[in-house]
């Protein structure tokens, strides 16, 4: 991923209105953070025949499986990769090709420390921190680890962008459907 505003730029999105919004912008990674079994192929095509990346959010899926036989299923549709917030299911993905986000959730300085233990054991490809203008979190993180560092959660302006790219965040996933453009 590169520095630019869009290239770095994740839609996250939660209906179908978001996701046919997000294939007609700028973005080139969607994040479907509401996938369901009756939709997945479909959505998959779509984000593809868009030139997009489709990652979906195993752990809010609907009717997929949390479990290796759910993600072979989505590896099977085309889904280019996972997120979740289980290390077991970073694992499974891994295991069987897909690039893997997982994401963790920064409250306090607790949770950095048991988020780079599950980062230790799930070796995932890159990590999702929340909220995402937890800049202090971020930065700690980035010289704690290598792995790239996705921002999201409660960003509604470039500015915020800029902020957590500032403090080492590879790239930034939003729901605001205004920072989907440059």
């Amino acid at each position: 991923m590169t520095n630019s505003t869009t290239s770095t730029v994740i839609a996250a999105t939660r209906s179908r209105e978001e996701f046919e919004t997000a294939l007609r912008s700028e973005v080139s990674i969607i994040f479907d953070l509401n996938p369901d079994i009756l939709t997945l192929c479909e959505v998959t095509k779509m984000a593809h025949a868009a030139k997009k990346k489709l990652f979906i959010h195993l752990d809010l899926a609907q009717g997929i499986g949390k479990d290796k036989c759910g993600i072979a299923y989505a590896k099977g549709l085309g889904v280019d990769g996972i997120i979740s917030t289980r290390v077991n299911i970073i694992r499974a993905a891994k295991e069987l090709g897909l690039f893997t986000v997982q994401r963790f959730f920064i409250v306090d300085s607790h949770s950095v420390d048991t988020s780079l233990e599950a980062l230790r054991a799930s070796r995932a490809d890159m990590i999702e921190v929340m909220p995402g203008i937890a800049y202090k979190a971020i930065a700690k993180l980035c010289t704690l680890t290598s792995v790239p560092i996705i921002a999201g959660g409660l960003i509604e302006q470039k500015s915020e962008i800029t902020q957590a790219m500032t403090h080492g965040a590879a790239a930034i996933s939003t729901g605001m459907q205004a920072l989907w453009r440059g």
